[in-house]
């Protein structure tokens, strides 16, 4: 067993033109104050790392890793949740993730794709040359607009988009591959990958590339109403990355798992601080914990009712609280006792 690493937060949500959160040294100032241990940073925000520099520069990395480092933090992982989503979008979508994009390569499907390929194979060697194992990011969707079957799915049309989408991924898989570092797909509702049968469907379409992992995070599986305890026992050993983030789900005559439509503080499915929420994370750090899994617990906030201030301060201890130093001891050596063969024949009357 392992004991989880942590806390960290993602420093995505709070990013803001206001101090301390308009720059490296003080976002890392404020989560450092706030009691946390390591940070998960967003690579579409210039101002934290500059991701052409650090696919190139192994000098620019180390003197990175050593302003995060000297305010008592690490660096848990890279995100391209952005660019991740950008690999792969359906016409459908176009015009509003065109806002992930930069400007020259907006209006223009084909080449927004080779730009977020070539902007996530970048962070793959970013993140070796940061001694990064982890790589956080979204898989993109090409089949989320038919998730609900209806109309009727034409035979093969499942089985075309996971080719597509694994053909899409693959190159980049075997750069990080190259870089030895692991890709972790947030499973999250409007990705292709959403639950354990879709992770399944796109690791299979790769060929089994080692470097298909889990970004693990709860909240969004509450909100299908999936088993969230039971998908550590299914994919333990591909969850190498974990957001903590809360979620509830209060369904009524009136609203269910699709949400009408609603803004989010009027939805059945919701996301909420730390310990505000339904989500048993007891159960899931012991879980992670007895599996081995070798992560950092990183805070991702969200909530529809309370303020990021009073959510990041209230994160760093929540987790800290759930953490479990894995025991090196089996509770009850105390009792134990030799081998001795002739005992053991004895003991079973033989």
């Amino acid at each position: 067993m392992k004991t989880i690493k942590g806390p960290a937060v993602f420093l995505a949500q709070f990013v803001d033109n206001k101090a301390p959160f308009n720059t490296l040294d003080g976002m890392c100032k404020w989560a450092a104050d706030l009691g946390y241990k390591g940070i998960q940073i967003p690579t579409w925000e210039n101002f934290l790392i500059d991701l052409d520099k650090a696919a190139e520069s192994k000098t620019y990395c180390d003197e990175l890793k050593g302003k995060i480092n000297s305010y008592g933090l690490e660096i848990t992982e890279l995100s391209t949740h952005l660019q991740g989503q950008l690999v792969a979008v359906h016409p459908a979508y176009d015009i509003m993730f065109d806002n992930f994009a930069p400007e020259k390569v907006k209006n223009n499907p084909k080449a927004r794709t080779e730009w977020a390929v070539d902007t996530v194979k970048k962070a793959a060697k970013a993140s070796n040359h940061l001694g990064l194992k982890a790589h956080a990011t979204f898989s993109g969707a090409l089949l989320w607009h038919t998730f609900h079957p209806w109309p009727q799915r034409p035979p093969g049309l499942v089985e075309m988009g996971f080719d597509e989408l694994a053909k899409r991924w693959l190159p980049i898989l075997n750069v990080f591959d190259e870089q030895g570092v692991d890709v972790c797909y947030e499973v999250h509702p409007g990705e292709d990958i959403h639950d354990g049968d879709t992770f399944e469907r796109f690791l299979e379409a790769t060929g089994n590339h080692k470097r298909v992992n889990i970004l693990y995070d709860p909240s969004h599986f509450v909100l299908q109403q999936l088993d969230y305890i039971e998908y550590i026992d299914h994919y333990h050993e591909f969850i190498k990355s974990f957001h903590v983030k809360d979620s509830e789900f209060n369904p009524t005559g009136k609203k269910g798992a699709f949400g009408g439509y609603n803004n989010w503080g009027d939805r059945a499915g919701r996301y909420r601080s730390l310990g505000d929420g339904q989500i048993d994370f007891k159960k899931i750090f012991s879980k992670l914990t007895q599996y081995g899994c070798d992560l950092w617990a990183v805070m991702e906030w969200e909530c529809c009712i309370k303020s990021p201030e009073q959510g990041a301060r209230e994160g760093a201890p929540f987790i800290k609280k759930h953490i479990i130093e894995a025991t090196e001891k089996v509770f009850d050596d105390f009792a134990g006792a030799d081998v001795d063969e002739a005992k053991l024949k004895k003991i079973l009357g033989l």
